[in-house]
């Protein structure tokens, strides 16, 4: 099954199970569940949390770049899905687990998932592998030494994983957030090791919020419009992903010289913490601690009609072109979250329903009430940079939002900016005892002092050089004259460099010649210029 098909199924309702069901199980399963419901799941008494569920909600609405919301989640029963509670739930269920070499997280280029290895394995046998344990304890994982690779469980949709057990969809609250409904049906879910990582790439629909469980995760976010500087590919080949051909931390700045300029974000998320990722945001993310397990959900949005359109347009160009035989065809271009390569008739009957189904919608929204949160007009309007505009006028208060960043919502801020901190705020962040820590209650100081512990924390996750590059910029030293002792090999063996299908595909499908290809479709479909 295809990663975005798996991205929309969580988004929906899918097969309906319901308590009573559950009730009718077999004795023989009732030990095991009973061992997945958290003993504070007991405890009913109400929290009070910093934004309710509509102060969330327009909060996120508004939000421009990402942000980290503290002190929402300490009474969701979620928290307690550590690895090892996950395993007691689980039993002896397979799951697959994307394995990379360690020493490939240090090299100038990004390991695609093309390049990994995998494994079907329990989570027992995981949690017997990262202790060191061998034969018959860890499965296929005998074959690869812990101490030589990372793994990682990525993309789990909790709806499949927990489909006999649907009373865990409730531990997940998103509707704390806002979205009325959502839970853990609609959510992934992660497990990895420490240095598991996922390449640094854009998500074509919706924006994301992430909760961090267990262990500490590294994110590289970067805005929508260093976008060129981030040198995006469709190869290898996975609808809904942009990939981004840096290797984000140690950039090959001879190959890709525009990178040294791109605007970095980063923060390590907590557990008990929720990062919000906006729509279009790059971000690279890496697993810091021993085990790591977080919870996302992928919230739609009124321009994912569009970006649909775009995404059957570059699938219907990429396995035209890649299916094609030529002597510098031979790579593997097809994610392995991909099931098979679709034939051209499939994918233009997909562009037609794509197109179809933004038609329809957009004459739908034209005649009713559109909710204000999360919503576009009907004409889709973009910037000079080709993204699309936010409709502010039909929000419900037209007053000016100020967003209420303090102790319980940090933004996330640029390492440029960080750079021109005073040297207080760099000796608070450079402290131990800097990071924002996971919440075992919802009680934050309000003094003043201890805010600003807060928010420096998450703005700042920086470890400096001798040339006060920053924490990515240097890497030994990638500074600001260009030089990079992480010169590609194929840079070094020749200055001449021949054209090849990927490099003609990598203009083709360029998200800003796709964006325009997009526009004109729809206009030619609906014979108007309302995307225009």
């Amino acid at each position: 099954m295809k990663r975005v098909e798996r991205r929309r199924d969580a988004r929906k309702p899918g097969i309906h199970n319901t308590l009573h069901q559950h009730r009718r199980v077999r004795k023989s399963k009732e030990t095991a569940v009973n061992m997945c419901v958290p003993k504070a799941m007991a405890d009913t008494t109400e929290i009070n949390k910093p934004f309710s569920p509509e102060e969330t909600r327009r909060i996120v609405h508004h939000l421009q770049q990402p942000a980290v919301f503290l002190n929402m989640t300490c009474d969701w029963p979620v928290l307690h899905w550590t690895a090892v509670h996950l395993s007691s739930c689980l039993g002896d269920r397979l799951i697959r687990f994307r394995l990379g070499r360690k020493e490939k997280t240090q090299a100038p280029a990004p390991l695609f998932e093309t390049q990994c290895s995998y494994v079907e394995a329990s989570v027992a046998q995981f949690l017997s592998w990262t202790q060191g344990q061998s034969g018959t304890d860890v499965g296929p994982f005998s074959e690869y030494s812990c101490s030589e690779y990372w793994a990682y469980a990525d993309y789990k949709y909790i709806a499949m994983m927990f489909q006999d057990q649907p009373f865990m969809f409730e531990h997940v609250k998103w509707s704390e957030f806002g979205f009325e409904g959502r839970n853990g049906r609609e959510s992934t879910l992660w497990i990895g090791t420490e240095g598991a990582n996922t390449p640094c790439h854009l998500d074509s629909y919706g924006c994301n919020l992430v909760l961090q469980v267990q262990g500490r995760k590294r994110w590289h976010l970067f805005p929508p419009e260093d976008t060129a500087k981030l040198y995006p590919t469709r190869i290898p080949y996975e609808e809904s992903s942009v990939f981004s051909q840096v290797a984000v931390l140690h950039p090959d700045l001879r190959r890709f010289p525009a990178f040294h300029g791109a605007s970095e974000h980063i923060v390590t998320l907590q557990p008990g913490q929720v990062l919000y990722v906006p729509r279009h945001w790059w971000h690279y993310v890496e697993s810091v601690d021993p085990i790591t397990v977080s919870v996302n959900s992928w919230i739609e949005l009124e321009v994912d009609d569009v970006a649909r359109v775009g995404e059957a347009v570059t699938k219907t160009v990429v396995c035209a072109i890649k299916s094609a035989r030529s002597d510098d065809n031979t790579d593997s271009w097809l994610n392995p979250t991909e099931e098979e390569v679709t034939s051209h008739n499939e994918n233009m009957q997909y562009l037609n329903l794509a197109a179809r189904a933004w038609a329809q919608k957009q004459r739908s929204s034209c005649h009713s009430k559109l909710s204000p949160e999360l919503r576009d007009t009907c004409q889709v309007k973009r910037d000079s940079g080709g993204q699309i505009k936010k409709n502010s006028d039909r929000v419900r208060n037209c007053a000016p939002f100020s967003i209420p960043y303090g102790p319980h919502l940090i933004s996330v801020r640029c390492q440029q900016e960080l750079r021109r901190t005073t040297p207080e705020d760099v000796e608070v962040n450079s402290s131990s005892n800097s990071a924002v820590r996971s919440q075992e209650d919802c009680a934050v100081s309000s003094d003043p002092a201890q805010t600003t512990k807060f928010a420096a924390a998450v703005r700042l996750d920086q470890r400096t050089h001798g040339c006060n590059a920053g924490s990515t910029r240097c890497r030994e030293c990638d500074c600001a004259d260009g030089t990079s002792k992480n010169l590609s090999e194929d840079y070094k063996a020749s200055t001449h460099t021949t054209i090849t299908t990927n490099d003609l595909l990598d203009c083709l499908v360029h998200p800003d010649i796709i964006t325009r290809v997009t526009e004109l479709l729809l206009e030619k479909h609906t014979g108007s210029d309302t995307t225009t």
